[in-house]
C-alpha cells in the first residue's frame, strides 16, 4: 500500500509542494437546503458534508488513504438504509496540506456547497486557519484529525471537537514509557515546529527529567533537508530519540540517521508511525536517493502507540467490520489494509453514531448537543472526554511496538489529562460492533 501511495510523493514532488494541486474531491455533489431540511445540507433523503485532506503534497503519503477510507463506511451505512433515512454525501477537497487551500476551499464547501458540516479536516497548521471562520458561520466542526490542544476551547470554538487523543496526553504517556523503560539514557526529541510538535513536547517534558533530555530539534514540514538538525541529536549523545512526526519526516528521519551512522532507539507518535506507510516511504526515499532498502526491516523494534484495535487482529469485532467494507469499496484501491484506513472508517462511525443521535430532523445545534452528550461505543480503546466544557476527544493510548507491518500493542490501555493529572490503566472492555455494523440513534 505505502509504495503506492509515495508513488506520488518522490523527493522530487516534495521539493515542489508549491505546484500540488487543490482541486479534485472525492464523489458527492450539490446539497443545499430543501424545503423539507431541518439545517443547511440536510434534505429529507441526504446530508451533505465537507473536508479539506491532503490528497496531494508533504501529508499525503498514508493520510490520502483517510478520507476514502470515511468514504467507503458511509457508502456502506447508505447501502443500509442510511442514518434516519438520510443517505450521507462526503465532499471532500485536496488542500495539499498548504493553509491558505485551506481557508479557500473551506469557504467554498460552507458558502457555496452549504454543506450540514465540516468532519475530519485534516491536519494542525491547515484547520487552525479556519478554526476562527467555521465557529463564526456555526457549522458544527467535528472529529478534526490532528490531536492538536486549540479544538478544545469550548467556550471560544463551541463547534469544534477533536477526536484523536491530543498531543498532550499522547505525549505524557510516551514520556511514562521513556521514564520506565529507558532510565538514565539521553534522550533526544525531534518535532515538527508547530502546535502539534510543541504540544508533543509539552506532554512528554511533564514526564522526563529535564537533565536527561540532551537535545530537542524541529523541523519546517516545508523543508526536507533535516540533516543539520540530526547531526546536533548525535552530537549530543541521544540513545533514545523521541519523533513527533508526520510519516514522510519520520521516514527522512530514520534514512537521515542511517546515512549519519546515528542508531539510537526510535520512540514515534501514532501520527507518524503507520508501519505500511513508513516502509515504502523509506523505500522511495532510498531510491531517489540511487539505493536500494528494504523499508520494513527499517522499522522494526519503533516504540509507538495505538488509540484502535491493532488492524492485524483478525478476530476484533471492529476489525472483521472494517474488513467488510475494505474488501467492498477500498481494496482494490489500496492493496493493504492499514492504519489509516482503520483511521477513516472508525473516525466515519463516530460520525455516524453522533447523527443517529442528532434526531430524525438533524439541526447543526442537536448535532454539537450529540457528540457532547457522549454516548458513543465505537472501536475507540479510551473513552472520549466529550462534554458541555470539553471538546477534546479519546483520552489515552496503549503502547506498542513495530512488528513486522503491524504495530503489535501491549500491555493495557492507558487515560491521562491534558495538564498535570495522573496516568492510569485503563480496564473497561472494549465495545463490540453492532451486527448490522450500522449504530443505531
Amino acid at each position: 500500500m505505502a509504495k503506492r501511495s509515495v508513488r506520488l510523493f518522490a523527493t522530487t514532488a516534495v521539493v515542489a509542494l508549491g505546484v500540488a494541486a487543490c482541486g479534485g474531491s472525492s464523489s458527492g455533489g450539490g446539497g443545499g437546503s430543501s424545503s423539507t431540511s431541518s439545517a443547511p445540507g440536510v434534505t429529507a433523503d441526504s446530508v451533505l458534508i465537507g473536508s479539506t485532506q491532503p490528497l496531494t503534497g508533504i501529508a499525503a503519503p498514508g493520510y490520502s488513504e483517510i478520507a476514502p477510507a470515511s468514504e467507503a463506511y458511509f457508502k456502506y451505512v447508505n447501502a443500509h438504509g442510511g442514518i434516519n433515512g438520510r443517505k450521507i454525501i462526503f465532499k471532500y477537497l485536496d488542500d495539499a496540506y498548504d493553509p491558505a487551500k485551506t481557508g479557500t476551499l473551506t469557504k467554498q464547501l460552507v458558502l457555496q456547497d452549504k454543506v450540514f458540516a465540516i468532519f475530519e479536516g485534516l491536519g494542525t497548521p491547515t484547520h487552525e486557519s479556519v478554526l476562527n471562520f467555521l465557529n463564526q458561520q456555526k457549522v458544527p466542526d467535528l472529529f478534526v484529525a490532528s490531536g492538536c490542544l486549540c479544538w478544545n476551547d469550548p467556550t471560544a470554538h463551541p463547534q469544534t471537537f477533536g477526536w484523536l487523543p491530543d498531543y498532550t496526553r499522547e505525549g505524557k504517556i510516551l514520556g511514562d514509557y521513556v521514564k520506565k523503560n529507558f532510565p538514565g539514557k539521553k534522550i533526544g526529541i525531534f518535532a515538527q515546529g508547530d502546535d502539534f510538535g510543541d504540544n508533543g513536547i509539552k506532554g512528554f517534558e511533564q514526564e522526563i527529567p529535564a537533565d536527561q533530555i540532551a537535545s530537542v530539534q524541529r523541523y519546517d514540514p516545508g523543508n526536507i533537508k533535516i540533516a543539520p538538525q540530526v547531526t546536533k541529536l548525535k552530537k549530543a549523545g541521544v540513545e533514545v530519540l523521541v519523533s513527533f512526526t508526520v510519516p514522510a519526516f519520520t521516514a527522512l528521519l530514520k534514512l537521515t540517521s542511517l546515512q549519519l551512522g546515528f542508531s539510537p532507539q526510535l520512540v514515534v507518535s501514532s501520527v507518524g508511525s503507520d508501519p505500511a506507510t513508513l516502509a515504502g516511504l523509506i523505500e522511495n526515499f532510498a531510491k531517489e536517493g540511487g539505493t536500494t532498502v528494504k523499508g520494513e526491516d527499517l522499522i522494526q523494534g519503533i516504540v509507538t502507540d495505538g488509540y484502535l484495535p491493532s488492524p492485524a487482529d483478525p478476530n476484533n469485532s471492529w476489525i472483521k467490520l472494517f474488513m467488510k467494507v475494505y474488501n467492498k469499496y477500498l481494496a482494490k484501491k489500496y492493496p493493504v489494509f492499514d492504519g489509516n484506513i482503520e483511521y477513516g472508517l472508525a473516525s466515519a462511525y463516530t460520525f455516524t453514531e453522533a447523527l443517529a443521535a442528532a434526531g430524525q430532523n438533524p439541526t447543526r445545534e442537536s448535532l454539537v448537543a450529540a457528540v457532547e452528550a457522549n454516548k458513543f461505543a465505537g472501536p475507540n480503546l479510551t473513552p472520549y472526554a466529550y462534554s458541555s466544557d470539553d471538546h477534546s476527544g479519546m483520552t489515552g493510548v496503549q503502547m506498542g511496538v513495530i512488528d513486522g507491518l503491524a504495530i503489535k500493542l501491549q500491555g493495557t490501555p492507558l487515560v491521562t489529562d491534558n495538564g498535570t493529572g495522573g496516568i492510569t490503566p485503563y480496564t473497561t472492555a472494549e465495545s463490540t460492533a453492532p451486527a448490522s455494523g450500522v449504530p443505531s440513534g
